[in-house]
């Protein structure tokens, strides 16, 4: 898509997605307005207040015209159909998106675009050091383990997998998944029908739900016999934790992960 100039520094950021937005934010720069799915899907921050909703995957290219806009930063999933109309808007640097894994990748690319490499170098340094803390605070108790996550939505029971976000992040973590989310999959994820339900089972599981839909197909899943023979059930051993934290694709989404780790793992009885 060729060479694009952009601001050195840009005081009216639209960004093209809600791992982009967060990555944004985690960098100290609030974006005048961005394309997201839901608001959960970005997380909460002081920074977060009055940014404009373009739209979900597609930005409504009008409104984003009004917000004078001096940079368009997203990932080329999302903007490469579009880039010669976003272009002649504003500046658009898109970076690559080649899965899941990308995440990381496309932190260090928003940073490198907004000039914030010195603050981004300090949010890993500040990741690592929670990891670390993580797992000093586990010690042995999960050499053993298998930690499951599952989430729940319009195509099914679904687990990421190896080469996934949450999966990533488990692996920095040191925790071991159960063997059939042991493995590296299509998109990272891994579909499991009702009646492989032993697939997410594990020492403990996460299980992830989004809207209302997924809470009622929760509550009837935990009704069936398959359901409640999971060993992470009989212990008591299942955290429902936030859809777009776990799956989220950002450094401000993975903090959020670890924090989870924390509360469930360490400081739960």
């Amino acid at each position: 898509m060729g060479e694009t100039c952009v601001p050195t520094e840009p005081k009216r950021v639209v960004t093209l997605s809600a791992p982009t937005l967060n990555n944004a934010l985690a960098l100290g720069v609030k974006p005048v307005g961005s394309t997201y799915f839901y608001q959960s899907e970005f997380i909460r921050s002081p920074q977060s207040k009055e940014i404009k909703f373009l739209g979900r995957s597609q930005p409504d290219l009008e409104q984003m015209l009004l917000l004078k806009p001096d940079l368009i930063l997203g990932w080329e999933v999302t903007g490469r159909e579009i880039y010669s109309l976003l272009s002649k808007i504003a500046p658009t640097a898109l970076g690559k998106w080649e899965g899941p894994l990308s995440w990381q990748e496309h932190f260090n690319f928003v940073a490198e675009v907004l000039g914030k490499t010195e603050v981004a170098q300090a949010a890993w340094k500040q990741y690592y050091h929670k990891i670390e803390k993580l797992k000093e605070a586990f010690g042995d108790r999960f050499q053993s383990k298998k930690i499951s996550f599952i989430h729940l939505g319009f195509r099914g029971i679904e687990s990421d997998t190896n080469n996934s976000f949450a999966g990533s992040i488990l692996k920095d973590a040191g925790l071991q998944r159960p063997d059939a989310q042991n493995i590296t999959a299509p998109g990272g994820i891994l579909s499991i029908s009702e009646e492989e339900l032993d697939k997410a089972d594990g020492d403990v599981l996460f299980v992830a739900t989004w809207t209302d839909n997924d809470q009622e197909f929760l509550a009837k899943l935990k009704q069936k016999p398959l359901w409640q023979r999971l060993q992470a059930v009989q212990q008591n051993r299942v955290y429902i934790v936030s859809f777009p934290n776990w799956t989220g694709g950002s450094l401000l989404a993975a903090n959020a992960v670890i924090d989870d780790l924390f509360k469930y793992l360490v400081n739960s009885p």
